[in-house]
């Protein structure tokens, strides 16, 4: 096994290569050769793309689980698409360590978090002058949507009923209930429901995600293996393979999404969901499949 000095050791280096190569992709960035669609226009374009593509923190009160968006495209050459790609090489990598290390060593995390930006002053100075105290991981190593082909159009939409599935097992249930206390008396109440089931039932927990901006990519031509679309979610600036009209780089038309997600679920309830609509187990979001009755 790896010591956790070594992959503290190979962390730090995953962190400052992606701080570097970051500010390579960045400084090949011409707003004036690269043109820009930013879905929130308050910053100039340079400005808007650096802090998209440096935002590694925390503010307060910001659920780990969430993290900022910056929706927007950018008209590529090839040097600023292989930039970008060799981003999400350190990115990948830089997750996988994070992997290891909370794997092996988990109580040496928040020392990570807290110490990385120290090795870079003037991430420092920002952290410490915006009061901004440790890094969001998540936002470190989500990578810089790329598409694979010129595009002819891009149509933005936002997505705001999605969903994670993971499925549990009655005993596993049993523990995050009893967790809650027991003796509570609607805990009390689900735990005797659950203990009706049987053991081998295979439950479906539930959390809901927050909503996301997905991109549709319509290609100029089909791919190889003939497709002539993608779907695409996206946090942070879609970078596109840009085609020429009168000597300069173009983004593709773009169907502009409004402002604020739906307050509503858009999508119609399908006839042939496998999982109950009503939570079996409210306290701890688990479902029955219906398949089970």
């Amino acid at each position: 096994m790896v010591s956790e000095y070594q992959l503290t050791a190979r962390l730090e280096h995953a962190f400052d290569a992606l701080i570097d190569t970051t500010q390579t992709l960045l400084s090949g960035y011409d707003p004036e050769r690269h043109p820009t669609w930013q879905f929130d226009r308050s910053l100039a374009p340079r400005q808007w793309l650096s802090l998209a593509l440096t935002d590694y923190w925390y503010q307060d009160g910001q659920d780990g689980r969430t993290t900022r968006p910056y929706i927007g495209m950018i008209a590529a050459d090839q040097a600023l698409l292989e930039a970008a790609s060799v981003v999400n090489q350190h990115k990948t990598a830089l997750a996988e360590l994070i992997k290891q290390l909370r794997q092996h060593y988990p109580a040496t995390m928040k020392e990570i978090k807290a110490t990385l930006p120290f090795r870079h002053p003037a991430l420092h100075t920002h952290l410490k002058g915006a009061g901004l105290a440790r890094l969001h991981l998540k936002q470190c190593w989500r990578h810089v949507p790329l598409a694979p082909a010129p595009l002819s159009r891009v149509r933005f939409a936002w997505y705001a009923s999605g969903r994670s599935i993971k499925r549990i097992s009655v005993e596993e249930a049993a523990r995050q209930l009893t967790a809650l206390g027991a003796q509570a008396p609607h805990i009390a109440q689900q735990l005797k429901r659950l203990a009706a089931l049987p053991s081998d039932e295979a439950l479906a927990q539930i959390q809901p995600q927050a909503p996301l901006m997905r991109a549709n990519l319509f290609f100029a031509e089909p791919l190889n293996d003939g497709r002539q679309r993608q779907a695409l979610n996206v946090a942070l600036p879609l970078f596109v393979p840009a085609q020429q009209a009168a000597g300069k780089l173009v983004l593709p038309h773009c169907k502009q999404p409004p402002a604020q997600p739906p307050s509503d679920r858009q999508r119609g309830k399908r006839s042939d969901a496998q999982i109950d609509e009503e939570a079996w187990l409210p306290s701890i979001r688990v479902h029955r499949y219906a398949t089970a009755r």
